[in-house]
């Protein structure tokens, strides 16, 4: 590194990124370590400064900084380079490809906010993918871009809003013809209090219901009281929560305790999500089964339909 460091205001004008950008990618994602002067102040050196602007570069083509923040400043110039000389999937922010993916489009239709382009991408994804390829090969993808394009600023939370609200009658159509037998288990799914963010929380219930559960969506942000209510209401196998933001609420450890301890001892209670790590420590205290992706997800409500069996952690 240089000798030469810059105050973050330098930074920001230097690399495109707001300066609440640039503090959220250190804290959150560790992507840079500024020296600090005796008053608390951030100071970046040159290389720092190459670091973020390159990985503007890269999640502007589509790369998640959640994915890319840590990695070495060579392999963020490989990226770079690749990104600007090869289209991927996920290329949509500045320019479109001749024939844009069933991602591409349905992100193109959410910063539009144009609902009947956004309902023919996905029913049209649905067509030539199936329930479930559209659900993780489409409304996936696109609720993790949704939330990297929210936390960076190129869309609002009314897009955010937009998207689910369209995807949430979109899957619950999509669902119909996949509903449980009359025992088919219960499945519960909902955000807790203060997790506003509710795609997630559609993937989960739509993904339960292609595999024959019955699904009772709570929505977003219910008390523990309320979700225990409806579990033990309904009789459910199983509740589901989808964890996506904050990452730092520190009321969300004792929200999930106090479920737990209202749920029913052998009621499993699973959690994913984006933010899902952040709460690590609190989910294994309570024994929460903690779900990586979609494809664990399957898996572990296959086995939930299997009393005799635990499920896979």
């Amino acid at each position: 590194m240089t000798d030469v460091h810059h105050a973050i205001k330098v930074v920001a004008q230097r690399t495109g990124l707001s300066a609440h950008v640039i503090r959220i990618w250190e804290k959150r994602y560790g992507a840079v370590e500024p020296q600090r002067t005796g008053t608390n102040r951030r100071l970046y050196s040159e290389d720092q400064i190459e670091r973020l602007s390159l990985l503007r570069e890269i999640t502007q083509n589509g790369h998640s900084i959640s994915h890319v923040a840590k990695l070495p400043t060579a392999k963020l110039r490989q990226l770079a380079t690749e990104a600007a000389g090869i289209p991927t999937a996920a290329n949509f922010r500045n320019r479109a490809p001749a024939s844009p993916s069933p991602l591409e489009a349905a992100v193109g239709a959410v910063k539009a906010l144009d609902a009947p382009r956004l309902e023919r991408v996905l029913k049209d994804a649905e067509t030539a993918l199936g329930g479930q390829g559209l659900l993780q090969r489409v409304v996936g993808p696109l609720a993790q871009t949704i939330g990297d394009l929210w936390r960076d600023g190129t869309i609002t939370a009314a897009h955010e809003h937009f998207a689910s609200a369209v995807i949430r009658i979109l899957l619950g159509h999509a669902a119909k013809p996949f509903a449980g037998a009359d025992n088919a288990p219960v499945l519960v799914v909902a955000t807790p209090t203060g997790q506003l963010h509710e795609l997630g929380a559609l993937l989960v219930g739509a993904t339960a219901a292609n595999l024959g559960w019955h699904v009772t969506y709570l929505g977003a942000s219910l008390p523990a009281a309320e979700i225990a209510g409806a579990a033990k209401q309904n009789h459910a196998r199983a509740v589901a929560l989808s964890i996506v933001y904050p990452e730092d609420d520190s009321r969300l450890e004792g929200e999930l305790s106090r479920l737990r301890e209202l749920l029913p001892a052998e009621m499993p209670l699973l959690a994913g999500g984006r933010a899902m790590p952040a709460y690590r420590d609190g989910l294994e205290k309570i024994g929460a089964l903690q779900i990586k992706d979609l494809t664990h997800l399957c898996t572990t409500l296959d086995d939930l339909r299997k009393p005799s069996k635990k499920a896979k952690r």
